[in-house]
């Protein structure tokens, strides 16, 4: 893809994601939707369980895990670059894309899905070096952090958490 298209396309992505979270409390109170606000601001289990996915929500984590986590050693050893950074962030942007233009999941399932992205959204900002208050290093924790929450909330067989975060 080239750069044009996805700056474009990253751009879009961007704002619909930070559209529907904002107005995820909107739609809280309205009577089409019965979500309930506190769970919109916290991930949570579905009473217990985890959330419902589908194969497009999957397969996009486990590439975005395959992205992050062989990285995590040369992050914690300061040996990656702005450009590995940023470059590293616009892959999982990529992903992150392909994740909200084929994910089905019901209505609860997609917002807590959404803080999931929120906090993706973050550790690659700072990654790209768009966040002053947060390093690349600590944008790449964010996101590993955030791979992590999923597998912890989201039914994903086989998915194993991201190891060294830290």
């Amino acid at each position: 893809m080239d750069r044009l298209l996805f700056h474009r396309f990253s751009a879009a992505f961007l704002t619909t994601a930070f559209a529907a979270l904002l107005a995820g409390p909107v739609l809280a109170q309205t009577p089409a939707h019965t979500h309930d606000a506190v769970s919109l601001h916290k991930l949570s289990l579905d009473r217990g369980h985890r959330w419902a996915t589908d194969e497009a929500l999957r397969n996009g984590m486990d590439r975005i895990r395959g992205l992050v986590e062989p990285r995590l050693g040369d992050t914690h050893a300061g040996k990656l670059s702005a450009a590995q950074y940023r470059e590293l962030a616009t892959q999982v942007e990529v992903e992150v894309g392909t994740i909200v233009a084929n994910c089905k999941l019901e209505p609860k399932a997609d917002a807590m899905l959404h803080l999931v992205i929120a906090d993706l959204g973050e550790g690659t900002d700072a990654m790209a070096g768009k966040n002053p208050k947060l390093s690349p290093a600590q944008g790449m924790a964010k996101v590993a952090l955030a791979v992590n929450e999923y597998g912890r909330h989201f039914d994903h067989p086989g998915f194993k958490p991201i190891r060294n975060v830290h």
